[in-house]
């Protein structure tokens, strides 16, 4: 497999039911993400798309077919070291923040480094950091309810890549703000990306596709559409892999 290639799905099927009321979120699915993209998924309610999300971010699994992420069958993956996968490899935006209410905005940030190791000190200093990237080291003490949407929501950006991840899922992040917190928060989105992350985002707002590599429309569990916006080559590469290059360019 390419290096550049980060998840491979194969023939996935996701299906609820049995006999007669037996229904497919998705059916033989076939998909191949490169490293850098910034993919946004569109298509009507029911179509598979958070299902999707799930399955990619470990938070569900198909009923056949293959998922592979960065070369390994996710099926051959124990469900711990999925979940150690997850901490420190998938971040996750929602549409609704998913923040907790009675803890300060810099406990609701650190939250996904209480499964990697790292000191309580720690965890408070990075999810600081992550804080002052989107101008709200001020708030650090604050609870959820006294932000608005969009300080919410880029709070939970914050969280998502407290973590450094590889992989940012995006679940209509923009779907309860105004235009304008939309704006902000889609171009801090689009700065995370150009740093080299993948990102996966589902939403219903065909505007917000001017800032995708690649835009895929669902139907039915299915690919209607695939269109690409961006060359392979002009994605933007993360640092690690930038190195690498360097590395083996030296060696000739």
């Amino acid at each position: 497999m390419s290096e550049n290639i980060l998840i491979e799905l194969k023939g996935l099927t996701k299906s609820y039911g049995y006999g007669d009321t037996k229904y497919f979120a998705l059916k033989d699915f076939d998909l191949t993400i490169k490293r850098g993209e910034f993919i946004m998924i569109m298509g009507p309610s029911g179509c598979g798309k958070t299902t999707l999300l799930n399955i990619i971010g470990l938070l569900d699994r198909a009923t056949r077919g293959e998922y592979i992420l960065n070369g390994e069958n996710v099926a051959n993956i124990s469900m711990r070291r999925q979940a150690k996968l997850r901490a420190k490899k998938i971040g996750f935006v929602f549409q609704n923040f998913n923040l907790i209410e009675d803890l300060p905005i810099i406990d609701n940030v650190s939250l996904p480094l209480v499964y990697t190791g790292y000191s309580k000190t720690a965890q408070l200093k990075n999810a600081s950091s992550a804080l002052r990237r989107f101008h709200l080291q001020e708030k650090e003490y604050y609870l959820p309810y006294q932000l608005s949407g969009g300080q919410q929501q880029r709070v939970a950006i914050a969280r998502a890549i407290v973590n450094d991840p590889e992989i940012i899922l995006a679940d209509e992040p923009t779907g309860n703000l105004d235009s304008r917190s939309s704006h902000v928060v889609m171009e801090e989105l689009k700065a995370i990306h150009e740093e080299g992350n993948t990102i996966i985002m589902v939403t219903h707002n065909p505007a917000l596709t001017v800032y995708a590599t690649r835009v895929i429309n669902m139907l039915d569990g299915q690919i209607d559409t695939d269109i690409k916006t961006v060359e392979d080559q002009n994605l933007p590469q993360p640092i690690s892999v930038k190195i690498k290059k360097r590395k083996k360019s030296r060696r000739k």
